[in-house]
């Protein structure tokens, strides 16, 4: 019933032309159908009300209303923001590959996208896009929006740039013809250490498993026996994402997950063939903003005693959505069935108290100290599974790690973790490569990771540019991971997310406990 409310709702507005109003209330509601009285009254309001009314916002409004009262997973996408979603889950876009800011008055390029048309004809980090086409691109009213209308477009058509850049006399010409360019949500791979790999996946869209696939072969190529997947911050997607990268690692016939509609139906998903990993030793890397399919490679994983999981309790999301249009270019995702680990053990968290609650459960886990300690993770004996070797895991709210890693929680710690990851930092070293790019020009990644270093007089433009000082935020003792996230930013905006995730990585406490893990026993 709330689907059909939501598609009686979008479509109320074509059908009210056709409406006599001269009806009585009783033949109004003859039916007694609730559909019918949201359809008219919104049609009554649209043709009768004094005013002039938005209608569209009120069943925008209608239909948030009524999802918000199923589950905190059901969602409705307007139509101004569906292009944009459908854009992310799947993995690419049509447009000519770049990384911009509106930059005071103009746009400028961050990064050409590796790969994408815009770098291919030869536009770099720190150019002025001027105009595109006929199309004036500076100005006191340029707005973000109407830059990408001018960027993107139909595949395969042309747009002519004028561009600005530093150091050239005139304006550069270059004529590029729009492509479809990847989101890439493999963010990193390389090798950890001769033996280990590294792969962080950020999303499951629909281009994910190539990616992970192609970044596996070039590792297994390159040696390595043992792999290190980071899902931490990864909010979830696709589960046939999910399930194609856990083919990889385990064997076939093996169980992936359980899914159960409302009439108890259910479906289970089996690993299918010979996956290019059975054999490797595995870790996977969860906090508590891995989600969704995240919690369904990590659940799998952990039941199938494959591999260790490292790090703190998932976010815990145990529902399947599917995507449904609602025939106006919005789209529904309406939550239709539950999922289970493959031990029966649902990991989806209680959400009767409101969103708000749900989702401010961080503060509930930073209160009870389980960011903290493993011991104050509250578990359930009711909730309690084994797995086939019989270790014991829980359902009830998240997936559980093997191995605990506690987080720094003081406010200095937070605060840099969330300019290192969150785009904070970008236009402060958007500024300072504007004026030192080309002391970079012939310098390599791995030349930049060995020999670069942030200075005290980056580090103090920095602290005067974010004002934390006035936040009263010390920063005294986290002077080197401040450091750390500069050159880790600075490494992005010149090399790509690879680069970033490298540097950032450096003594990662994670990754400190895959390589204790890996240190040899010694016996005395």
């Amino acid at each position: 019933m709330p689907l059909l409310v939501g598609v009686a709702v979008a479509l109320g507005m074509a059908i009210g032309s056709k409406l006599n109003f001269n009806d009585t209330t009783e033949k109004i509601f003859a039916t007694n159908s609730k559909k019918d009285k949201l359809n008219r009254l919104i049609d009554y309001i649209d043709f009768e009300y004094v005013d002039q009314v938005n209608t569209d916002s009120i069943v925008d409004v209608t239909v948030n209303g009524i999802l918000e009262n199923l589950d905190p997973h059901s969602v409705y996408i307007p139509v101004g923001e569906y292009e944009e979603n459908a854009d992310d889950m799947r993995g690419n876009f049509v447009g000519i590959g770049i990384s911009f800011y509106p930059y005071k008055d103009s746009i400028a390029v961050i990064r050409a996208i590796e790969g994408g048309p815009a770098a291919k004809v030869g536009i770099r980090g720190g150019d002025r896009i001027l105009y595109a086409d006929a199309n004036k691109l500076f100005g006191e009213q340029i707005h973000r929006d109407s830059i990408t209308n001018y960027l993107k477009g139909e595949i395969n058509s042309k747009v002519k740039l004028k561009v600005y850049r530093k150091g050239e006399a005139g304006l550069l010409d270059f004529n590029i013809k729009r492509k479809r360019v990847p989101l890439v949500s493999v963010d990193a791979s390389y090798k950890l250490t001769n033996s280990i790999g590294y792969v962080k996946v950020n999303r499951f869209s629909e281009t994910t498993y190539r990616e992970f696939e192609t970044a596996l072969e070039k590792l297994i190529d390159k040696g390595i026996s043992k792999l290190v997947l980071d899902l931490r911050d990864n909010p979830g997607g696709y589960i046939s994402t999910a399930e194609q990268i856990l083919d990889e690692f385990l064997e076939n016939d093996k169980l992936i997950l359980i899914t159960k509609n409302k009439n108890g139906e259910e479906n289970k998903s089996f690993a299918t063939r010979r996956g290019d990993f059975e054999d490797g030793e595995l870790y996977v890397l969860i906090n508590e903003n891995s989600a969704s399919a995240s919690e369904i490679v990590a659940g799998a994983l952990q039941d199938n005693d494959r591999g260790i999981i490292i790090g703190r309790r998932s976010f815990g999301k145990g529902l399947v959505q599917r995507e449904m249009s609602l025939g106006d270019g919005s789209a529904v995702r309406l939550t239709i069935a539950r999922y289970y680990t493959p031990t029966g053990r649902s990991i989806q968290k209680p959400y009767g108290n409101g969103n708000e609650a749900y989702y401010g459960d961080y503060e509930k886990r930073y209160k009870n100290g389980e960011l903290l300690s493993a011991d104050s993770i509250k578990v359930a004996d009711s909730l309690r599974f084994v797995t086939p070797k019989g270790k014991v895991v829980y359902g009830g709210g998240g997936i559980i790690p093997d191995v605990f890693v506690p987080k720094d929680t003081s406010p200095e710690s937070e605060t840099l973790q969330f300019v290192s990851r969150s785009g904070f930092m970008n236009y402060f070293i958007f500024e300072y490569l504007d004026k030192n790019r080309r002391l970079f020009e012939d310098t390599t990644f791995l030349q930049f990771a060995d020999e670069f270093e942030v200075d005290e007089t980056i580090v103090n433009d920095f602290l005067e540019y974010s004002r934390f000082s006035e936040a009263r935020l010390d920063l005294n003792n986290y002077s080197e991971e401040l450091k750390k996230a500069l050159k880790a930013n600075i490494a992005q905006q010149l090399y790509g997310p690879n680069a970033f995730e490298y540097i950032l990585n450096e003594g990662d406490p994670m990754l400190q406990k895959v390589l204790e893990l890996e240190a040899p026993v010694i016996e005395e």
